[in-house]
């Protein structure tokens, strides 16, 4: 999927494709809680709403992030899971944790499994 540009820049390229306030929380919410399934991002403490969570997973699979899978006979209900591109993230939402516990304060790391720490 290939976006209009506002700059060559890769900071501002890259913001254009992942930058609004869900996106990186959907794949923070696959990355390091497992989360799979429609129902289980929308538990997430943030509150997205249903039509925002179905259009940001609809474009993280059109950017070749998310790849889906039917889970069971009916087929709208899906399990989302990372691309290698998506997976590729990690040090970027590490790096943007370490600053959020610096620098802002009040903020936490919630309970990650031990297997995702790394």
């Amino acid at each position: 999927m290939t976006l209009p540009r506002r700059s060559p820049c890769p900071i501002a390229c890259t913001l254009d494709l992942i930058g609004d306030r869900w996106t990186l929380l959907i794949i923070r919410d696959m990355m390091f809680f497992d989360k799979q399934r429609f129902e289980e991002f929308l538990e997430s403490p943030e509150g997205i709403s249903t039509n925002i969570l179905a259009n940001r997973l609809k474009l993280l699979e059109e950017l070749g992030l998310v790849t889906k899978q039917p889970y069971s006979n009916h087929s709208r209900r899906m399990n989302y899971q990372l691309t290698p591109e998506g997976k590729s993230l990690r040090p970027v939402l590490k790096v943007m944790a370490a600053w959020g516990l610096k620098h802002v304060e009040g903020t936490k790391l919630p309970s990650i499994p031990t297997s995702e720490r790394s």
